[in-house]
């Protein structure tokens, strides 16, 4: 039967969009709305601005393990900082075979130049962090911020890059039995030949060395995190998940949500209404006196008028368009927030989305 539409139907609302457009703080209004609703809820998210952490009473804390927010309502409201170190650091040390082999691979530089960075990483950390806290089953709703667009998308992608690395030819020839000769003599005569000769001169004997001992050290994970691969491809298209699209209301916003849109549903994920927030109000003509401020707003309000437009055409109900008016200030305490995220829901539910995709079937 059809349960109609609502991002708090779902187990699991991942918040998507281009950066600048209030994604995180609607996410976080939304957290406060399911817990205010009864549902433990946990909002994980990427890099709030301090503002944010203030108005949820976290701080760095938060960074990697879930905080309480001090919220009085039936359900729980916990926030999370991803720290994609400190995930992967826990991941090693779950899932490696022994202490001495997790110590290995910290000493080995080519993991602490990937651990260090967030570049790629990152996104993929967020997947390994979301199957963590899935599978712990503590919360009953899951509130995923996700970075701007193009890193977004690489989070959703994560799951197939890392089952593509470990089908990888270097991945599966660094596997291979015969570099456990003792004391890698074996590897060392190879070395010593034309082409490991040249190999060594291009890219050096101990580079080489390392990066096969750090892919054979990690090797008995591979199978791990193919298995959460999996899980989290699964997860992220099932009929609990939702994906929220927000969007500026600039006809300059309109191609980067319209790839966006096109990306997620050649996933087969499931669409909500696309949220066009901060949407400027239409001023009507004034005198000759008004002050440039009203000129302002009003060119901005017949700006965000034409991109609406544009925007509804080009959906044509597909999903539906949600508008959320421009708020005079941002939200700074959570009455704030839980009053934002009441206007997203009636936003939302003003006109629900004509796609199948995005209902539910029970």
């Amino acid at each position: 039967m059809n349960a109609g539409f609502g991002p708090l139907d779902r187990k699991l609302l991942v918040m998507v969009g281009a950066g600048g457009v209030g994604k995180t703080t609607l996410s976080a209004a939304l957290a406060l709305q399911s817990a205010r609703r009864g549902t433990d809820t946990l909002v994980m998210t990427f890099d709030p601005s301090r503002r944010l952490k203030d108005a949820l009473g976290v701080g760095e804390s938060a960074a990697d393990q879930p905080v309480a927010v001090a919220v009085d309502a039936p359900g729980r409201l916990d926030a999370v900082l991803l720290d994609a170190k400190a995930t992967f650091d826990r991941l090693v040390r779950r899932h490696a075979p022994d202490e001495a082999a997790a110590e290995r691979i910290f000493a080995n530089r080519f993991y602490a130049n990937l651990a260090g960075s967030l570049g790629g990483i990152l996104e993929y950390m967020a997947m390994e962090r979301l199957f963590e806290v899935q599978a712990e089953g503590r919360y009953g709703r899951i509130i995923l911020d996700t970075p701007p667009t193009r890193q977004a998308l690489d989070f959703l992608e994560a799951p197939d890059r890392i089952v593509n690395f470990l089908d990888s030819q270097p991945v599966k020839l660094a596997a291979k039995p015969w570099w456990e000769q003792q004391d890698r003599t074996l590897f060392q005569r190879l070395a010593a030949r034309s082409v490991e000769g040249a190999a060594d001169r291009l890219i050096g004997r101990r580079f080489l060395v390392e990066l096969v001992e750090f892919i054979r050290d990690f090797a008995p994970l591979f199978e791990g995190f193919r298995d959460r691969a999996q899980a989290v491809r699964d997860l992220l298209r099932s009929e609990d998940t939702l994906f929220l699209l927000t969007a500026g209301a600039g006809e300059d916003r309109i191609p980067d949500a319209m790839f966006f849109l096109r990306r997620l549903r050649e996933a087969g994920h499931r669409l909500g209404p696309v949220l066009v927030n901060q949407v400027h109000p239409l001023v009507p003509p004034g005198g000759a006196s008004e002050g440039t401020g009203i000129g302002l707003l009003r060119h901005l309000g017949n700006r965000d008028a034409r991109g609406l437009a544009q925007f509804r055409a080009r959906l044509a109900g597909n999903p539906a368009l949600a508008e959320l008016p421009l708020m005079g200030t941002p939200p700074t305490d959570l009455a704030g927030l839980e009053a934002l995220g009441g206007r997203v829901l009636a936003a939302l539910a003003e006109g629900p989305a004509h796609s199948s995709s995005t209902t539910r079937q029970d």
